[in-house]
């Protein structure tokens, strides 16, 4: 009698001590979940850039190349077109915006007086009272103090993003060797094989991206050059790299745009935020399904079901990490049909 009696005792302790540690393993992985997400994108950089890796060892000096030389040939040409490119876009886009700022003054005096004649405000303001009424020192402070703090952790993270990967290209193998023998001798060769076409589908999102954002960026060079924007293809770079950063990007990306359109006339700002507008719709409903279709194999549906939960679950991140995530995801599922089959 006695005997049932401790066993469902002893079963019940163990079932609290398990939820116990689940429940504190659960709240650690919850406390570290930023670093999580940054490990999370660290590992599918190096998986998507790890093909370009093992050409570079076959294919760049016509024998084969250490990969720690194919890593940093790598880093080269990615770090050398980054710098290409802020090098191209800055000047110009430094000296855009102090001319806007010399103008910004006329541009609210004119926006004044047509609220004026239309009575929505009593008389116009000048630039003092409009900074008293909005008590701009202390807000300013915050915001710069908020600012300083917000680029900081920025550059934090760009950081690891740039150094992890390199690791993670470096010691891949080894990884992957230490993963595959946490499992049967039975299984090695299927994860394997799993492991590989992760791999496949990572890169292709990959190229997918940068597909994607070599058409925006063409498409807004023409627009914003048949609209007689200045300084367009600046612009339209602005947009190309924008493109990489789901939602936030391409309206961060507009918005520089609009205002040299600004300096031009309103109707052209009008007009290039309606350009702007119908772009990303398009983007949206026909480009993104149709380019990650054709690059990762994910169907329309998928995509935007994916960006859909993925922006609603983190946000930007969020939605930046729902293609590929839905990628590893298909394949583990067609994985284990297969296997069951």
């Amino acid at each position: 009698m006695n005997a049932p009696v401790s066993d469902a005792r002893r079963i019940v302790a163990i079932a609290v001590f398990y939820s116990l540690l689940g429940i504190v393993a659960l709240s650690i992985l919850y406390l570290i979940r930023a670093v999580l997400l940054v490990l999370y994108v660290s590992a599918l950089l190096a998986i998507g850039f790890s093909p370009a890796v093992r050409w570079l060892e076959r294919h760049a000096t016509g024998r084969r190349m250490p990969r720690w030389g194919a890593i940093l040939i790598l880093y080269v040409l990615l770090l050398g077109a980054i710098a290409g490119l802020l090098f191209a876009v800055i000047p110009p886009l430094v000296a855009q915006t102090g001319e806007l700022y010399k103008n910004l003054p006329g541009y609210v005096d004119q926006l004044q007086e047509q609220l004026v004649r239309r009575g929505l405000i009593a008389h116009t303001y000048t630039w003092s009272e409009l900074l008293r009424s909005s008590g701009a020192s202390t807000v300013a402070l915050v915001k710069v103090l908020g600012a300083v703090q917000s680029v900081m952790g920025v550059i934090a993270v760009i950081v690891t993003l740039l150094v992890l990967p390199y690791y993670l290209l470096l010691e891949g193998h080894a990884l992957q060797v230490a993963f595959v023998r946490f499992f049967p001798r039975d299984r090695r060769a299927q994860l394997a094989r799993l492991t590989h076409s992760v791999t496949l589908k990572v890169s292709a999102w990959l190229g997918g991206q940068l597909l994607l954002s070599f058409i925006i960026g063409s498409t807004a060079a023409l627009g914003l050059w048949l609209l007689g924007v200045p300084y367009f293809y600046v612009l339209a770079l602005l947009a190309g790299v924008g493109e990489l950063i789901p939602i936030v990007g391409p309206i961060l990306a507009a918005v520089p745009a609009i205002l040299v359109a600004l300096t031009v006339s309103p109707h052209t700002a009008l007009f290039t935020a309606i350009y702007f507008l119908v772009q990303q719709f398009v983007e949206n409903h026909l480009l993104v399904p149709r380019v990650m279709q054709r690059q990762v194999g994910v169907s329309p549906v998928t995509v935007i079901a994916s960006l859909l939960i993925g922006s609603e679950l983190l946000g930007v991140v969020g939605a930046l990490l729902a293609v590929p995530t839905a990628a590893i995801v298909q394949v583990l599922i067609q994985d284990y049909l297969d296997s069951d089959r």
